[in-house]
């Protein structure tokens, strides 16, 4: 029924349900409406707040939903991230699909730069230093005593996503908007997983997440820029076989977010290398653009942490489109342990990116499943993101104790 109203002909151009005008967005979005609608006969009221209903986002929903429409396994994921006014991110602690909705204006101006002919011509043409002078005067603006009054609006704005008492400070303590943007949180805000068990690699970051087993799968599924790759992401001074080869996970920070990332093994830091370049947006309408290369190009720092369970572990902590600074917290030499506090993102999105070597990584099923499917997992720090496949003595009722948070 679904594809002939809407791949075959246009018949219909509202919802009989709810009486919803069609056509707005793209055609998956106007599918996934008439399915809910005729499902749950709820019109109008299957987003409100912002969530499905626990029915409709329970896991697995939007897989099978792909599946019986006849679509790729990736189709649903890619175009709600990438053309549409919202993204469908998959929370994994409520296990409810999360819609990230974008401004209209915001879209098209994204869409116009990022991916058209045209906007690439304009980022080679000045666009690039323009986004850098506006983030770094933004960045000096948010550290100035007058931004502390934009504080009370943010909250208003993020008002049902940021968790007060899980702030270690008091809310007056903080004098600029940007000692409140890198807030630390209460001691066991964010447990971690299997924290005595080094072979169990934890979340880096509250963001969403990518997880992929090989560069080949993320440019297949995520990461369009043609010229992406782990050597360009790395830089030549850090890049080795083993890495090149391996899987990365990407940590995708909004604004609302908790803007400390923290350490996702143990081990020993044995250097930093930072890297110049753009401030171009993380946002997945620029990162599934095959004319920009966002990663690549983007302003980061890279670490290298030496494990005896992973091996060596690429950290890329990467700057964004009105980021101020990449802070970090530890040193060369240092010994870290997973869930430590690493560093801090200023104002702004931005990204995290962990490169583990060739197969030293089992990451867990479910977020690899979300991936495939070019769906962004919402997760917290110290969650679990995988297993070590060198060292197999832990043993199967001991990792059922590791939760996912």
């Amino acid at each position: 029924l679904i594809s002939v109203l809407f791949f075959r002909e246009p018949l219909i151009s509202n919802c009989p349900v709810c009486g919803e005008i069609l056509g707005k967005h793209d055609k998956i979005n106007d599918m996934i409406h008439m399915t809910l609608c005729f499902d749950e006969g709820t019109g109008n009221q299957i987003m409100t707040g912002g969530f499905l209903t626990d029915k409709q986002a329970s896991y697995g929903w939007m897989f099978k939903l792909s599946e019986w429409a006849h679509f790729s396994s990736y189709d649903v994921g890619l175009h709600s991230g990438s053309t549409a006014s919202h993204i469908l991110v998959f929370d994994r602690r409520t296990k409810r699909l999360v819609e990230e909705v974008i401004d209209g204006k915001i879209v098209l101006s994204m869409r116009a730069l990022y991916q058209s002919k045209v906007g690439l011509t304009l980022i080679d043409t000045g666009v690039k230093d323009l986004l850098k002078n506006l983030s770094e005067k933004q960045g000096k603006k948010m550290s100035s005593p007058e931004s502390a009054k934009d504080i009370p609006k943010f909250l208003e704005l993020f008002k049902d996503q940021i968790n007060l008492d899980e702030v270690k400070d008091p809310l007056e303590s903080f004098k600029t908007f940007n000692e409140f943007f890198v807030r630390q949180l209460k001691p066991g805000a964010r447990p971690i997983a299997c924290y005595e068990q080094d072979t169990i690699a934890t979340c880096a970051a509250d963001s969403r997440l990518m997880t992929f087993s090989s560069v080949d799968e993320s440019t297949r599924l995520w990461i369009k820029g043609r010229k992406f790759s782990i050597e360009g992401l790395l830089g030549k001074d850090v890049h080795s076989d083993a890495l090149c080869n391996g899987s990365l996970v990407i940590f995708r920070l909004a604004p609302q977010d908790y803007h400390r990332f923290h350490v996702p093994v143990s081990g020993t830091l044995e250097k930093f290398v930072e890297i110049p370049g753009c401030l171009y947006t993380v946002n997945p309408i620029a990162v599934n653009s095959k004319y920009c290369n966002v990663f690549t190009e983007n302003k980061r720092v890279v670490s290298i942490i030496s494990t005896s369970e992973f091996g060596k572990v690429a950290f890329v902590a990467i700057g964004a489109t009105m980021v101020g600074s990449i802070e970090f917290l530890k040193e060369e030499g240092d010994y870290v342990h997973k869930g430590d506090e690493f560093g801090y993102f200023a104002f702004g999105g931005s990204t995290v990116i962990c490169v583990f070597e060739k197969d030293a990584i089992e990451f867990d099923a479910d977020l690899l499943a979300n991936s495939a499917r070019s769906l962004e997992t919402l997760v917290s720090v110290g969650m679990r993101l995988g297993v070590s496949t060198r060292n197999r003595d832990l043993q199967p009722q001991e990792l059922e104790k590791c939760s996912l948070e």
